[in-house]
């Protein structure tokens, strides 16, 4: 606010040219020159002098109620300003696949926005694919998905491991294949329901020579009866159909409050890691860095860590 008006504002407050001069760390014919000046620009007297003090004339009067409410407004503006600055600078993008959502990164937003109120938290969440386009697009600042192996080189992303998972089924209650242990063959026989269709559209992202055998793992087989990018759309379709839901098995308890039963198999599923993906030139950023600790911290309080046994 202009500095006469914050000299004004202290006079009138204190009484006295003297005690308002202390307050503001100047000296008081430096102070009783700039009251001069003001009282020229408004072109009334402010002030009425005594050897008690000072007095406000109603001109001075007027002042000071409208000069408390620019006061309050520049306060205001500053304080917006300033909220608008740590937003900018706390505000996070997440990308996340669905099951890690669930499990951990709901409550890990939850409590960032405790620590940081005014910051605003995106999350994407989707196929690990996809999350990676766009990370590589600066569309999020991390994301929380599968290991992905035969990556092209020029991807340029770290990865840090948070726990390891196996790839399950799932199926409705009363479904054919509960009950006891299936081979693959069995499993392979009723329709396949996954939340990761391929896109032939991300095939760039891996090496060349080894793009065809990753693709392959990641989605299991070649054809599905349903996809969605939608979770809830997923296991809707599964309970109403024979239908097997391949998922990571760490979901199995979100899914039997849900209707859906894990199927036993008959041979030990392939364990893969699980962690945060980040580009390698944003490692050693301050809020990336605090944004991985806490991923970790919670991950880590939910399941178990990487190399433990499932």
């Amino acid at each position: 606010m202009d500095k006469l008006l914050t000299q004004f504002l202290a006079v009138a407050d204190a009484g006295s040219l003297s005690g308002a001069a202390t307050a503001l760390l100047i000296t008081q014919p430096t102070l009783t020159f700039n009251m001069r000046k003001l009282e020229e620009n408004v072109g009334a007297p402010l002030f009425e002098r005594s050897s008690r003090g000072v007095r406000l004339t109603q001109y001075g009067e007027t002042l000071y109620e409208n000069a408390r409410l620019m006061r309050r407004l520049y306060d205001n503006t500053l304080t917006t300003i300033a909220d608008q600055q740590r937003s900018s600078e706390r505000g996070i993008s997440i990308g996340s696949g669905y099951s890690w959502w669930t499990l951990f990164l709901r409550d890990m937003v939850v409590s960032y926005q405790e620590d940081f109120p005014r910051s605003p938290v995106q999350v994407s969440l989707g196929d690990q694919l996809r999350l990676l386009d766009q990370l590589l697009s600066s569309d999020i600042s991390l994301f929380i998905a599968h290991e992905m192996e035969a990556l092209n080189s020029a991807v340029g992303t770290d990865f840090i491991p948070i726990t390891q998972v196996f790839n399950a089924y799932f199926v409705r209650q009363g479904h054919p294949l509960t009950g006891g242990a299936r081979s693959q063959d069995e499993i392979d026989a009723y329709p396949l329901v996954t939340t990761s269709p391929p896109d032939t559209r991300y095939a760039r992202f891996f090496d060349p020579t080894r793009r065809r055998e990753r693709m392959d793992h990641l989605f299991g087989r070649g054809t599905f009866a349903f996809s969605s990018n939608s979770l809830a759309a997923c296991v809707d379709y599964t309970l109403a159909t024979q239908g097997v839901l391949a998922h990571s098995h760490v979901m199995a308890e979100n899914f039997a409050q849900r209707g859906l039963v894990q199927v036993n198999q008959r041979k030990r599923p392939r364990t893969s890691l699980v962690g945060i993906h980040v580009l390698r030139e944003r490692r050693g950023e301050d809020r990336i860095e605090d944004l991985i600790s806490r991923i970790r911290t919670i991950a880590q309080q939910r399941l178990p860590p990487p190399g433990t046994q499932a």
